[in-house]
């Protein structure tokens, strides 16, 4: 602790007696105890010293998580934006990529349902990902299975009407309620159940799960925007600033 209030404290200590040097391993057992004494002193003193330092590294930690961030991203930038088993929604052509982690059971990614769908379409040029992540339980994993099989055998819009309907779905995920819904998009759902355990829904599911653990997200909703990661929920006026923030970069 010592040797980091050395670097961060911006004032010379006087000493009683000749001059130290600040290199703690030169120093006595008494002249360091004289040391941490003053230090401790001018601590209680000037306290906004403190707020400083730890403001200062606060925001050295987020810029090198940003970093991090913005090189995994780089490092996957394949499996995230080019990724074949993804529903790709909003302007194809857009300026700004969104990807978006979600879980079906999960009350963030509902919660921020209605507020990322106003962003996509508001703004007009946002090329928007889903990733279907199934991580709370088995009722999550039936309805990413439901959604991915809806796609593979009715095609992008049948899957977007059904993963619109289980987001807002207030029934639990079971086997009756999804025939029910599969009634409603017209799907044959002995089709559609026989497809959710399918080699090809499971591998969309796999690899979505591998490529969260490489970009360490462990939770839902997680966001992808431009080279930018936000984990958990943001309301829709900060997802704007973040976008704008993109856009000016």
């Amino acid at each position: 602790m010592l040797r980091m209030l050395t670097r961060a404290l911006p004032v010379t200590l006087a000493l009683s007696g000749p001059a130290m040097a600040l290199d703690l391993d030169a120093m006595t057992e008494a002249e360091r105890e004289t040391f941490g004494a003053q230090v401790r002193a001018y601590l209680l003193d000037n306290p906004e010293v403190l707020m400083e330092a730890i403001a200062v590294l606060d925001q050295r930690q987020a810029d090198a998580a940003a970093q991090g961030d913005s090189a995994m991203i780089a490092a996957h930038s394949e499996a995230l934006f080019d990724y074949e088993g993804d529903w790709v929604g909003g302007n194809p052509d857009g300026d700004i990529t969104v990807v978006e982690f979600m879980d079906y059971k999960c009350g963030y990614c509902r919660r921020a349902f209605p507020e990322v769908k106003e962003l996509v379409e508001s703004d007009g040029n946002i090329r928007y990902i889903l990733k279907e992540f199934p991580i709370l339980g088995e009722q999550s994993l039936m309805a990413s299975q439901f959604a991915i099989a809806v796609r593979g055998l009715e095609g992008d819009a049948a899957y977007k009407q059904a993963h619109d309907a289980l987001m807002t779905m207030r029934a639990d995920v079971s086997e009756a309620s999804l025939e029910t819904l599969a009634d409603s998009l017209g799907a044959d759902f002995a089709a559609v159940r026989e497809e959710m355990e399918s080699p090809e829904v499971a591998r969309v599911i796999a690899e979505n799960r591998q490529l969260a653990q490489a970009m360490q997200v462990s939770g839902t909703p997680s966001f992808v925007m431009g080279d930018q990661m936000l984990r958990g929920y943001l309301p829709l006026a900060q997802m704007r600033e973040l976008v704008s923030a993109q856009r000016d970069e």
